[in-house]
């Protein structure tokens, strides 16, 4: 699977919203839309290792269940 640049975006933007809707701390962790921000910045390449996937846990793994 070779997603799209926009849909790891959205993805990962998925799996922050997710992450920070119980575990958010002000002054610590960055907002949501500027972390979108971030990530439409960053090349593909950056944006496959923000995943964190390796041969353990599989992009197409992350895909499915952010994307």
């Amino acid at each position: 699977m070779n997603p799209s640049k926009e849909q790891l975006i959205d993805a990962l933007y998925h799996e922050y919203v997710w992450l920070c809707h119980d575990d958010f701390e002000p002054g610590v962790d960055i907002e949501p839309e500027d972390y979108l921000t971030m990530l439409k910045d960053m090349t593909y390449d950056e944006l496959i290792e923000e995943t964190c996937t390796d041969d353990t846990y599989h992009l197409s793994e992350f895909m499915e269940a952010w994307g």
